[in-house]
Order: structure tokens, then sequence, then C-alpha cells
């Protein structure tokens, strides 16, 4: 059984930054590839950016965020500076048992476990 839980999230000003944290419970080997998905008001839920051995990123979000994680922790964390009002979304952390392709990554059906989500609110 793996968990994975987010935290981090808030109201904060345009400009400003927030980190995003997800620590996994479980087997090390289901949460091979993570990544970070965010969803807005009314829209789809869409691909933030994902880390194994290579970090990947939504153009919307290139050059503002920073992926990371901690193995020894089994922690994936999201730094995002320069927040805008469209970044305002639940964010949520995906976690799959194996290498994704590139274009896998992006897929919500890529992935087998997500944690519960965590407000980000950008106010302008």
């Amino acid at each position: 059984q793996v968990q994975l839980i987010e935290s981090g999230g808030g109201l904060v000003q345009a400009g400003g930054s927030l980190r995003l944290s997800c620590a996994a419970s479980g087997r090390a080997s289901s949460t091979y590839f993570m990544a970070w998905f965010r969803q807005a008001p009314g829209k789809e839920r869409n691909f933030v950016a994902a880390v194994r051995r290579n970090t990947h990123y939504d153009d919307s979000v290139k050059g503002r965020f920073t992926i990371a994680r901690d193995n020894a922790r089994n922690t994936m964390y999201l730094q995002m500076n320069s927040l805008k009002s469209e970044d305002t979304a639940v964010y949520y952390c995906a976690a799959a048992g194996r290498q994704l392709a590139p274009t896998a990554e992006r897929l919500q059906r890529s992935y087998v476990y997500w944690g519960q989500g965590t407000q980000v609110t950008v106010s302008s």
C-alpha cells in the first residue's frame, strides 16, 4: 500500500513563492517515477513537472518551478517561484512504479498512486 501526502499549499501574493512537499510511504519501488499535476477550478488536471533520472516541466512553469526528490526520505518537492494568478489550483503528486517515456509522463493514466491534493491560491 502506497500513500502520498502533499503539504505546503496556501495563499500567496503574485510574485511570491511556495514549496510543496509530497511524502510517500510504502514500497520505494512503487514510487520510482513521480510527478506533480494541478487542477484549476472548472478545468482538467494537467501535468506540471516530473522527476526521476531527469526533470521535465510543462512550458507554463519552466524557469519558475523546480522539482526535486530526496530518495532517502522518499519525498518529492516542488519549489514554486514568481507565482502568478493562473497558478491557482489544487496540486497533486502522483507516482508510478516504472520509468515513463516522455510522452507518457504527462498522462494521468500513467500513474498508479495519487495524493489527495493541496490548494495553492495566488492573489493578484
